[in-house]
């Protein structure tokens, strides 16, 4: 068959590569779950220098026909940026692999491991309406989710306590990570001066408990649905309170929605911010909602960075009504639900801390 009229060979491969690139990049991810499966990060750590091939076979709970494919596995993953090469020794010109920052924050035992959030993510429930995305398009389903379970994610969690579990367990290895950098860094000053908090939708409380012990004298407030904070025990400055955020949220000097309107339509956020508006109102101006979440720059020149973003944000659109959103659509939510003014400040990566005054 003939190339088309305008096509030359280099533009038409380069073009099929890019094609290629696309349809096999589930690999990478589901390369690195099955390296975290077997432990690869953990091995390479536990062995305290430069693990030749060899040994990490040696250590892997394998079957032995499967030894030669451990080096393809390790190839693409040292590709990606997970793992590197060094040589053992100075002498030896032998080398082994050693971990990077990467791996080293899917280790098992590291404080701010992300290890739950990438087996979250990649559960079958979760890749499952995927395969739905199209047929999602053709009807009236809410989501590709409800599409393809036939009930709603939360809904789901309610049925299976593995799933909320592994929820529970994502969201408390991230917000571990996002306290870390908030407290050894400009996000400390948000939480100055306040004596009440709401960490609304806060889950198991891991960043309540992480803002209770970095302020001793701060109230703090796990709110969440009934199910979610059943059963768990406060602390001297830290209690659980159950109930539904789209009906209304205690008082409070502060509310904090962290990775939570992203969850939700403008319509659903509109309702949200209205209420934590009345639960801050009886601190008149001095009162302000702190919201963590993700603000969209499509003009930034960091490709990596912004295609992290709409990768979310079509993840948003899969599982959730929710979405990611740029500056002017968050300004847009603020006003609509009754707020005057708001504050960004890009500290956290691909997200950044929202402070949305009244």
């Amino acid at each position: 068959m003939d190339m088309q009229s305008g096509e030359k060979a280099p533009e038409l491969l380069e073009a099929q590569a890019h094609v290629w690139n696309h349809i096999f990049s589930f690999i990478n991810s589901m390369s690195l779950k099955c390296a975290i499966e077997l432990g690869i990060p953990d091995i390479i750590h536990n062995h305290g220098q430069p693990m030749t091939l060899s040994q990490l076979i040696a250590a892997l709970p394998i079957h032995q026909s499967k030894n030669h494919d451990i080096y393809r596995l390790m190839r693409i993953l040292t590709h990606s940026g997970f793992f590197h090469k060094q040589k053992v020794s100075e002498n030896d010109q032998m080398e082994g692999y050693v971990l990077t920052d990467a791996s080293r924050l899917l280790l098992k035992d590291h404080p701010l491991s992300v290890r739950p959030f990438l087996f979250f993510v990649l559960d079958p429930i979760l890749t499952e309406p995927w395969h739905y995305l199209s047929t999602w398009f053709q009807n009236d389903k809410p989501t590709s989710f409800v599409t393809a379970h036939g009930m709603t994610p939360w809904d789901y969690a309610g049925n299976d306590p593995k799933y909320n579990n592994n929820i529970n367990d994502a969201m408390a290895s991230d917000s571990r990570l996002v306290a870390s950098i908030m407290f050894n860094g400009k996000g400390k000053r948000v939480f100055e001066g306040l004596e009440s908090l709401i960490d609304t939708g806060g889950g198991n409380g891991t960043l309540a408990k992480a803002i209770a012990n970095e302020f001793p004298k701060l109230e703090c407030t796990v709110f969440d649905l009934p199910h979610v904070v059943a059963g768990l025990q406060g602390t001297k400055n830290l209690k659980y309170v159950g109930g539904d955020m789209f009906e209304t949220i205690p008082p409070a000097d502060a509310v904090l929605l962290k990775w939570i309107l992203h969850d939700w339509s403008d319509e659903e956020c509109v309702t949200i911010l209205g209420n934590c508006k009345k639960a801050i109102s009886g601190k008149g101006k001095r009162g302000k909602v702190i919201i963590i979440d993700m603000v969209i720059e499509t003009e930034k020149k960091d490709y990596n960075s912004v295609q992290t973003q709409l990768l979310f944000d079509m993840e948003m659109m899969v599982l959730l009504t929710g979405k990611e959103r740029n500056e002017k659509e968050w300004a847009k939510l603020f006003l609509s639900a009754g707020f005057s003014n708001y504050k960004i400040s890009p500290i956290l990566g691909l997200r950044s801390l929202i402070e949305v005054y009244p």
